[in-house]
Formats: C-alpha cells, structure tokens, sequence
C-alpha cells in the first residue's frame, strides 16, 4: 500500500538501533527522506549506511539519509538537528528510558533527567516543527512512549511518570487548531519488543528476582498472547502507517503495540 509520504523529510531522533531505527527504515522504504539523530556517531554512521543500502519501494529519487551525532535532549543537539534539515515534514521523538529500579533510590537529579528525556524533549521538538507543518498544510508527529504508560510497570517508575506526563500533553494539545490544518500527533506504546532496552529490564528483573534472564523472558513471553517478543520492524511499519495519508483521521491517540498483553477495554 503507498502510504503517499514519498518526498517528506522526516526526524527520526534514537535512530541508531531498536525501535528508532525500525522506524527510520520503514519511512525510507516509503521514499521519506531521513534525518537520523542518536549520541553514539559510530553506531549512527553504521545505521545510516544501512538505510542508504536500501533500495526505497517508491519510485522516483531516492530519499536522502543525513546523521547528526548529538544529544537530542539538549538544546545544543536539537539546534544540530535543525542545522541539518530546517523544515520537517515527520518527526519521532524517542529517547532511552531512564533505568529502573527501586523509587526510594531516586534522587530529584534522576527525575529532572526523566522528565527532561521523556517529557521536556518530546515538547521541545513538537513546539519547533508544528506550527510550519500547519502552514505548509502536513505533518504527522509519532512520540515513541511505552506500553507503561497504560499498565504500569513497577520497577518503571521513572519512565511511568514521565512518560505519563507526556501523554496528557499530547491529549490536549494534538485537539486544538493543528488537526484542522493536516498536522496529527500521536504516541506509539511499544510492548516487549526485541531490544536493548528490553534485555536491560529483564537483566533488573533478574537481579531483583535472582533468577536468569532467560527465565524473566520466558515467563514474560507467556503473559503474551501472541507469545513472543515483537520486533522493530514490525514497530517501523506502524510508525510509517501514522505518519502516512491515509492516518490523517488519527490524532490525539495512544497507539498500543504488544502483541495482546494489554487487556484494555472493548
């Protein structure tokens, strides 16, 4: 299906590996042009040659792929971004949760730092790019939160308010004027997909529990409908999907991606 996006110009920030990565490939495969941002410049060269080795499924020429090594949580990597590209048709916000653990740990540092990443940032980046995506009449913004966000996870607790504080902006500000004028904003909640971030939570996990990391996964892939982890793939076509023509209906939403985990309510 053509997700009529070919020839946008996206920001695709946590773009190294994981989920940012799936979803950086998805756009391209669409003929979206690609901005990557992640910290680590080795593994963001190596991501960006992987994408530009693609062929695109669209006609045409091929996207771009530009990478900014930077720190997108800052106000310095965040003007590096748009040095490289100034108007964004896309954006996926996505940060690294910060750890887990235990919430009596958790000094004021350590929250100011969630927030900053998983709340701050997301914001930053949306109030810089909205207001141009109204005035050229497109543009689709996909935060990357967490499966947390809806059923808490106890070691989490950082993320969970975090993230949490997130999603009640978004409520709010995805249904004022900007839905009229073309431009979405969503959040994707990944599930247990097939990550670094996933084997870090187990390895807590374990260490709490005292049993192996490969018994946490199998216990969690039994709380799993569809019985296994997902993969980031997977992840970068729902993301492609919210960020097409054919999701312009969509805005405002929590996108819940976890294999059935999730009861939720019908």
């Amino acid at each position: 299906m053509d997700l009529g996006i070919a020839g946008r110009t996206a920001l695709v920030c946590g773009a190294s590996k994981g989920l940012g990565f799936g979803c950086a490939q998805a756009l391209r495969r669409e003929g979206v042009n690609v901005v990557i941002v992640a910290r680590g410049a080795e593994a963001l060269q190596a991501a960006a040659a992987k994408l530009e080795a693609e062929r695109p499924a669209s006609s045409g020429d091929a996207p771009f792929v530009k990478w900014v090594a930077a720190d997108i949580t800052t106000a310095e990597g965040r003007a590096q971004a748009f040095a490289s590209h100034a108007d964004y048709d896309i954006v996926v916000t996505n940060a690294g949760g910060p750890p887990p653990g235990d919430f009596r740990d958790w000094d004021r540092e350590a929250w100011i730092k969630a927030v900053d990443a998983n709340m701050l940032t997301p914001i930053e980046l949306i109030k810089a790019t909205v207001d141009g995506m109204a005035a050229r009449g497109f543009g689709r913004i996909v935060n990357i939160t967490s499966s947390s966000v809806k059923a808490p996870i106890d070691i989490l607790g950082l993320s969970n308010g975090a993230r949490s504080g997130l999603t009640g902006f978004v409520a709010g500000v995805a249904r004022t004027g900007l839905a009229a004028k073309g431009v979405t904003i969503n959040n994707l909640l990944p599930g247990s997909f097939d990550t670094d971030r996933l084997q870090g939570t187990a390895a807590a996990a374990a260490k709490k529990t005292g049993q192996s990391v490969d018994a946490i996964h199998e216990a969690r892939k039994k709380t799993i409908p569809a019985r296994r982890f997902g993969t980031p793939e997977e992840f970068g076509a729902i993301c492609a999907f919210l960020c097409s023509m054919h999701a312009a209906y969509v805005t405002g939403q929590n996108w819940l991606a976890d294999g059935g985990a999730y009861p939720g309510t019908y």
